[in-house]
């Protein structure tokens, strides 16, 4: 098996750790004081929710101790941009600071984006859907594939798949994985009901009696199955072709069989996905 590349060029190559860095001894990393209001925000910034009580102790710590890591740019032709280090620049903007200290590079779009999924993934401080997102503007703003992605982000394919059949969910409930509401467990066993209605009634027996992931997948498993028509229920062999297919596949494949007829539903979850499928259905022609 192919080793992947971990993480991308990771940002260890563009600032040092946090945990090292004081920004007096960074002579080496080109650091330089800018206005603040001469940084824009990262357009490509994959991050949506920032924790007010994390934020509240970072304007803290600031404030006793100084900006420790400077944040990093690059130079645009009104000024500058912002790679990483968004909570540093909200928090000196709170504090009124004039400056803080930065590190100026000259990357690309792509890069820009990689460096900003890259350092919120590596702390641990995007959600669900936020990882989502940006998964897919990654697809549909640099062509990248699902499998170009999971090389980058050092990540099995399938959780790249997984992470994005998150958005075909209605935007309520994605608003409440965002909000650590539901968890991305209870959100991928409501993609197993069919109709929005029946995920928004669902969605909310979780919020209103705290049902767990197990609990949600049961009840998911309960109301697909009691609406069925004439369907006979699926023996080991079918449930052992529906697992062989979604191997194959990389997608979940569900096998509907009545009397006489049946059906194959196999998932995906964007263009690029569905030629994907295609390509694997089609190179298996003799």
């Amino acid at each position: 098996m192919t080793e992947k590349r971990a993480l991308g060029r990771g940002l260890d190559a563009l600032i040092p750790p946090r945990e090292v860095v004081f920004v007096e001894n960074a002579k080496s990393e080109n650091v330089v004081n800018l206005a603040l209001d001469s940084i824009k925000t990262n357009k490509y910034q994959p991050r949506v929710q920032f924790n007010e009580d994390k934020l509240g102790e970072l304007v803290n710590s600031i404030k006793e101790k100084g900006v420790i890591q400077p944040v990093l740019v690059r130079k645009t032709s009104d000024g500058y941009e912002l790679i990483a280090g968004e909570r540093r620049l909200r928090a000196a903007k709170r504090l009124k600071m004039e400056k803080i200290q930065a590190i100026v590079k000259d990357v690309s779009d792509i890069d820009m984006l990689e460096m900003a999924l890259i350092e919120n993934i590596q702390r641990e401080e995007l959600n669900p859907i936020e990882e989502a997102n940006a998964f897919e503007k990654f697809m549909t703003e640099f062509h990248f594939t699902q499998e170009k992605i999971a090389e980058v982000l050092g990540k099995d394919r399938s959780t790249i798949a997984n992470t994005l059949r998150l958005l075909s969910l209605p935007k309520k409930i994605q608003e409440l994985v965002s909000r650590d509401s539901i968890t991305a467990g209870h959100a991928k066993a409501l993609l197993g009901l069919p109709t929005e209605n029946e995920q928004h009634r669902v969605c909310n027996l979780i919020v209103n009696k705290g049902l767990s992931v197990r609990e949600t997948e049961k009840l998911v498993a309960r109301r697909t199955s009691s609406g069925k028509k004439r369907e006979v229920k699926k023996d080991a062999g079918l449930d052992h072709i529906a697992n062989e297919m979604q191997q194959v596949l990389g997608t979940r494949v569900k096998i509907f069989h009545g009397k006489k007829r049946g059906a194959i539903q196999i998932e995906y979850y964007s263009v690029e996905d569905l030629n994907r499928i295609f390509e694997i259905i089609t190179s298996k022609k003799t």
